[in-house]
């Protein structure tokens, strides 16, 4: 009985972790790594605020990945505090020009 009860917990265990583990948000720089798996999808950016613009019905900022100051554009109708270490849930998508992450505010 004891045994039984052990696996079962053992079991629950490592379900957790792989959950725990695919929920928790990426750098920009992984991000950049490999931007073409994840076009399309819904993810979970960190890093610090750089520039923001807001021109009319346009807006957005710079997300910084704060260890090798690689870059990504976030559009977004909130601009956070430049400087801010946040993490932003937003769907990769891509333009003629570019990648950005299209928050839905």
């Amino acid at each position: 009985m004891n045994q039984k009860i052990i696996i079962f917990l053992i079991g629950v265990l490592i379900i957790l972790s792989i959950f725990i583990s695919g929920c928790g948000s990426m750098t920009v720089s992984e991000l950049n790594s490999n931007k073409e798996e994840y076009l399309g999808k819904e993810l979970s950016v960190s890093g610090i605020v750089g520039s923001t613009m807001k021109l009319g019905s346009l807006s957005g900022y710079s997300l910084v990945d704060e260890k090798t100051g690689e870059t990504l554009v976030v559009k977004s109708n909130s601009l956070p505090e430049e400087g801010k270490k946040i993490t932003v849930k937003g769907t990769l998508m891509k333009d003629l020009m570019f990648y950005y992450l299209l928050v839905h505010d």
